[in-house]
């Protein structure tokens, strides 16, 4: 009888870094520190130098990250940000928080990242910024991208809520941009022990502008510069992230072997990979398949124990969210394609080697 395995086990990784982080709790208790202060200054310090950053900033989750960058590049109302259909929807919950108007573009049929080839046709004088977005934990072709940016003198910025310590062409992704915005939701490859998020830049009044707007728009208490939010990490969020920082690098090996196994040894013709380009080495926070038999495959996937997921099925512009937008299905056939198709295969760090042959096992024999 095959073994059950998870898409996603958080089980295994708790219990490797427990002893570390309930002792780095019981610091933030002694000095009370529960909201940003000095524990999430110390995995800011941190995150920065492994980006390789001037500045890494704490706030409360990825999606108000997004908002941030926005605000910070004084993007608001009758503004147009151009984003890839195909991302989990925070991507475009960002722009829309700004009050400016999210305008997507299709992606690669083959990598599954923004097509740079179909930016340009999306641009209007309304046009202020795009968001790229290293989907899975792969980065998008940043350099085509940067390239239109500076064309038309707009603003890149990076979502790698799904790439932290992904590389593009050798760099860690992260400090291409005007800035990068991160999730640490439990389920990444970098996880708090609750919510949170962050922005690296290495503008230095980027920086100082975020730090105030987290922070209800005051840099002296009490006095307050602009409208502001309450977006703090919080300190023990902090502390688990310095924590699980320092094992990174191990996790994410051990997902790119992972995945070379599935690359190299699923040798089914129904089943279909992303492209991975030379200059891409991607830290796989999910390794997504797809296949014309989706719902057979998921359910013999599942008759053998394995239990898959899918990120995403509905792509954003066909969201009830955006119908206002006025899309129809066919705008953006790729990312259709993909959101109706797709399949996450089991990708954590702590599957064994008995595992990941059971996976490659069962979907060779489909």
């Amino acid at each position: 009888m095959n073994k059950k395995i998870s898409c996603l086990d958080l089980q295994g990784q708790h219990q490797q870094v427990k002893k570390e982080i309930f002792e780095a709790f019981e610091k933030v208790y002694e000095k009370t520190a529960f909201s940003g202060g000095p524990f999430v200054e110390e995995f800011e310090n941190s995150f920065s130098e492994y980006i390789g950053v001037k500045h890494s900033i704490g706030v409360s989750n990825g999606t108000v990250s997004l908002h941030l960058a926005m605000l910070v590049l004084n993007i608001g109302p009758g503004d147009e940000v151009i984003i890839p259909a195909n991302t989990f929807i925070a991507t475009a919950w960002g722009v829309s928080h700004a009050g400016a108007t999210p305008v997507f573009v299709d992606c690669d049929p083959d990598t599954w990242e923004i097509d740079a080839s179909k930016i340009e046709a999306a641009i209007t004088p309304k046009t202020k910024a795009i968001i790229g977005v290293h989907l899975y934990g792969q980065p998008y072709d940043v350099d085509a991208v940067r390239e239109i940016c500076n064309k038309h003198g707009i603003y890149m910025v990076e979502d790698a809520a799904q790439a932290q310590g992904a590389r593009y062409k050798g760099a860690t992704v992260g400090g291409f941009g005007e800035m990068a915005c991160y999730s640490y939701y439990p389920g990444k490859n970098l996880g708090a022990c609750g919510e949170a998020g962050g922005l690296t830049t290495n503008n230095d009044n980027h920086a100082k502008h975020l730090r105030s707007l987290r922070n209800h728009g005051c840099t002296v208490r009490y006095y307050h510069d602009e409208i502001g939010y309450n977006y703090r990490m919080g300190g023990l969020e902090g502390a688990s992230l310095s924590v699980k920082l320092k094992y990174l690098e191990g996790w994410n090996n051990r997902r790119r072997s992972i995945a070379k196994r599935y690359q190299t040894e699923i040798k089914n013709p129904k089943i279909k990979m992303q492209h991975k380009p030379d200059w891409a080495d991607g830290i796989y926070h999910l390794f997504v398949v797809t296949t014309d038999t989706k719902d057979e495959f998921v359910q013999y996937l599942a008759d053998n124990n394995i239990i898959a997921a899918f990120h995403y099925p509905v792509p954003c512009h066909l969201q009830k969210a955006y119908q206002h937008l006025g899309h129809k299905p066919g705008d953006f056939p790729n990312s259709e394609y993909l959101a109706s198709h797709c399949v996450s295969l089991p990708m954590y760090a702590e599957l064994s080697d008995e595992e990941v042959d059971q996976v490659i096992s069962v979907i060779n024999k489909y």
